[in-house]
């Protein structure tokens, strides 16, 4: 029971911008959020993707995180776990994912139908669905495209949490469809080479890449941050 209730602690922490919104990290996020609304000054994204060179680089962290903060704006955002291959949507925001977007893109489940209610106003999910034998095939299908324009019908902000670039295909056929792509970086841990690959990968399939997101960066205390802003408790 106690290995059950930290797993659950761990899951919590990553919507830092919930949890502790007063942080240095939720000001990042807030940060990175007026960026990504500045990215396209003749108007609002509809669509942005977030993805990594490789994995464990934070991406879905991200994801969840700016979501979130895009909902807290007032814009009404659904949250797409893109990746089905290693789903965690669905933990982060203690969901199920008996029905997702393999049922939508397999035309077994209406999108509106496939909608997943969060506790933070104005933010839905739709889950990745049981793990498919064929997902860059159903990424690439016509159902993908469809699912897109039902969407923007009900939302401002659609975000896609999508597989690592080096890993599959998957990133690059969603970002030819995204508005924005951000590229999410481990500070120290990931490989200049995977980054400056994956940012080919990236551009060949005319993904319009906005930003990149550096995670896990240790910042000292004697950062200005902390000399003039200091931490609250």
């Amino acid at each position: 029971m106690a290995k059950k209730t930290k797993s659950l602690q761990q899951v919590a922490r990553k919507l830092v911008v919930i949890t502790d919104p007063k942080s240095f990290v939720s000001e990042q996020f807030r940060t990175a959020r007026t960026n990504i609304n500045f990215s396209k000054p003749d108007g609002e994204l509809t669509t942005l993707l977030f993805t990594s060179s490789v994995q464990a680089e934070g991406k879905s962290t991200s994801s969840a995180n700016l979501a979130c903060l895009f909902a807290q704006e007032g814009k009404k955002v659904i949250l797409i776990d893109a990746d089905m291959r290693k789903p965690t949507v669905h933990y982060t925001f203690h969901l199920t994912n008996t029905i997702g977007l393999s049922n939508i893109l397999t035309k077994k489940t209406p999108v509106l139908e496939a909608l997943k209610e969060t506790d933070i106003e104005n933010l839905q999910i739709i889950t990745s669905g049981p793990i498919p034998p064929n997902p860059a095939e159903l990424l690439s299908a016509k159902s993908m495209d469809d699912m897109i324009e039902e969407l923007r019908k009900h939302f401002d902000l659609i975000i896609f949490d999508a597989p690592p670039v080096l890993s599959v295909t998957d990133a690059q056929i969603l970002a030819n469809k995204s508005e924005g792509t951000v590229l999410v970086i481990s500070a120290g841990a990931t490989d200049k080479k995977s980054v400056l690959k994956a940012k080919e990968l990236l551009v060949a399939s005319k993904a319009k890449i906005i930003g990149t997101v550096l995670n896990n960066f240790n910042l000292e205390k004697d950062h200005y941050y902390y000399q003039y802003y200091g931490s609250e408790e």
